[in-house]
This record gives C-alpha cells, structure tokens and sequence, in this order.
C-alpha cells in the first residue's frame, strides 16, 4: 500500500495474500485492505493516538437513512452525550479531494448536523467547522486535537 501523510500505527493483519485483512479498532473485527480502508485505519489511529480522541467516542461505517435511500458515513465522532460532532470521509490516496467529495459529506450532515466536517485521501486532509449561523464552512489549519474540541 501506498504511504501516507498521517504516522504509521501498530497494525494487526491477517487473511491471505490475496485477501489480506485489518484489524479495525472500533468495529472489534478484521475487514478487508482496500485503499480507502487504508486511509480509514491511518486516519483512526492518528486521531486516537496522536490527537487524544478516545475510541469509545468513534464509530465506522455508520448507517443513515435519508427516505428510501441507505448512505454510510465513514466515521463519526460522538460528544459524550452521543450527540454526533464530527463526520470524516475518506477516499482512496489517488482520489483527489474535490467538491464533488464536500457535497457527499454535506448531504451526510444534513441528517447529523455536526460541528466539524473532515475529508481525507490520506495525502491530503482538510477540516472544516461549521457556522450554521452564517451559513458557511470555516476552514482550520489542522485537526484539532480533541480537549480543544470541548473547549468551542
């Protein structure tokens, strides 16, 4: 797999050559190396181990229902009072992160309002805290780490 601009983790694989597997920290179970399951993994272990999140607050692949239609958010962050504050979307490291990928997470947020929007190919991240009183996207310089979170 290709390196990324995020720190290297302790990773537990296992499967096959063919079908090599992860160990997903917040699922508690082994899934399949693609590349945006790649991305996933670096990602969640930077925000656990470099940026204090703690793993009981994060979950993958969290389903939502928008009418008839099944959309999965890549991972979500909880407040403390399971309120959702943070959705991240991932993309595999040679998908560019455009506008196409901020309406994707936008439609995400229309049924989690959160206060921060996070996409990431791995290579390029970028942040965002919401101002839904002035109707627009502020971007930050870097992730915050997570006792700053509940300070705003």
């Amino acid at each position: 797999m290709i390196r990324l601009n995020l720190p290297t983790f302790e990773m537990k694989v296992s499967g096959t050559r063919q079908q090599p597997k992860i160990l997903d920290v917040l699922r508690r179970k082994y899934v399949a190396i693609t590349p945006e399951e790649w991305v996933r993994q670096h990602f969640v272990h930077y925000l656990i181990e470099h940026k204090g999140y703690p793993a009981s607050l994060l979950a993958n692949e969290i389903q939502l229902k928008c009418g008839d239609k099944v959309l999965r958010a890549d991972s979500v962050l909880y407040s403390r009072e399971l309120r959702p504050r943070m959705i991240i979307e991932y993309k595999a490291p040679h998908i560019p992160i455009t506008q196409k990928v901020f309406d994707q997470i936008s439609v995400y947020n229309l049924l989690l309002h959160v206060d921060y929007l996070v996409v990431s190919n791995g290579l390029d991240h970028y942040i965002c805290r919401m101002d839904y009183d002035g109707k627009k996207y502020l971007f930050l310089e870097e992730i915050p780490d997570y006792s700053d979170l509940l300070t705003i």
